[in-house]
């Protein structure tokens, strides 16, 4: 589960690309995206991060902005948040005894100096996000093949 604060950025970008690069490496995985907030509930994700997806070969269509649930912590080993607000308020909401690890996603990316996604809705970053993105997504599918 790939999460950020509105769920329609970072989080689903995360999703898309994941999905793609996991269907390329043969990777059987359940992937989602959520957000912490719940402002942007049912929402396609944000029309900029549709357009840099396109480019690169990525389809975020079939996504809808959804919140992060307390379920989430049992349906999903990984809750890989995009900077450290969100692993708080993911943390927040945790169920006691729940066994998902939560962590930063770029964690997967370790020759990035970078540590937290920064969010591209008000800086206009999507293309430099995509690319963290990317990296770290190719990190993690390394780790779980």
């Amino acid at each position: 589960m790939f999460v950020c604060l509105g769920n329609i950025c970072r989080s689903p970008t995360a999703e898309g690309v994941f999905r793609g690069l996991a269907a390329q490496a043969g990777l059987d995985v359940v992937i989602g995206s959520s957000g912490t907030s719940g402002w942007h509930n049912g929402d396609l994700p944000d029309g900029r991060a549709m357009a840099e997806a396109n480019v690169r070969g990525y389809d975020l269509s079939a996504q809808r902005s959804s919140l992060l649930k307390a379920q989430d912590f049992y349906e999903f080993d990984l809750i890989l948040c995009m900077d450290n607000s969100n692993i708080e308020n993911s943390e927040a909401i945790r169920p006691a005894g729940a066994k998902a690890t939560v962590k930063l996603f770029l964690d997967y990316a370790p020759d990035q100096p970078l540590r937290e996604v920064p969010d591209p809705y008000y800086e206009h970053n999507f293309e430099a996000v995509f690319d963290l993105i990317e990296d770290a997504a190719r990190g993690l599918i390394a780790e779980l093949s």
